[in-house]
């Protein structure tokens, strides 16, 4: 079972905090598997999970469902899985190299053979956070953001990798682009990923 820490949010949603993303994708699988009717929204974030009910209905069973989640629950993800073409020639790709003691082709090769899961998404629409950044790549924001990223624009930060949906400020390290769109409003769904899907990176 997960460990949950619940903090109530106004009298329809509570704030479901655990321990890290494995937590969260546990208990975001729970409530989604248990297709309680009274939820409304869902919203994971790094440490936490949101649950919007209906008006007038009780989270008692949200409560109960998330402190039930199985640990494992979360691995297998929704079972999507998005193959992005990218280009590595990102400016901070010779910078992730010499920071991790590596050439700019084991670099490629890390971050292109791992497979990705989006744990939650935020900052802009369509970004999300990409977790299974291998161990070696793993490198700190950049000390001044970038007041403008171009859009498909693929970096990496802390424990995550990422994908700029659109032209934003940002200070992620990049080392390569992807032309796959992320967002667009007129789509259904408009965003790309889904917290749970799975994301592989491929060369060209």
């Amino acid at each position: 079972m997960v460990a949950v820490r619940v903090r109530r949010c106004g009298g329809r949603a509570v704030l479901l905090e655990v321990d890290d993303a494995a937590g969260v994708a546990a208990v975001v699988a729970a409530v989604r598997d248990a297709a309680l009717p009274e939820v409304r929204e869902l919203v994971p974030a790094a440490r936490t999970v949101l649950v919007e009910v209906a008006p007038g209905a009780a989270t008692e069973r949200v409560v109960q469902v998330a402190r039930a989640a199985d640990a494992a629950a979360g691995e297998a993800g929704t079972g999507t899985v998005h193959t992005l073409p990218v280009t590595y020639d990102g400016e901070d790709l010779a910078l992730v190299a010499a920071t991790a003691g590596l050439s700019v082709d084991e670099v490629v090769a890390l971050h292109s053979g791992a497979e990705y899961r989006v744990d939650f998404c935020g900052f802009a629409p369509g970004f999300g956070y990409l977790s299974g950044l291998p161990e070696p790549l793993r490198q700190p924001r950049l000390e001044s953001s970038r007041t403008a990223v171009p859009a498909g624009s693929v970096g990496i930060a802390d424990v995550y990798s990422c994908v700029y949906p659109r032209r934003s400020p940002g200070g992620w390290r990049l080392i390569g682009r992807t032309d796959t769109v992320l967002f667009d409003p007129a789509a259904d769904p408009p965003a790309l990923f889904t917290p749970g899907d799975r994301v592989r990176f491929e060369p060209r």
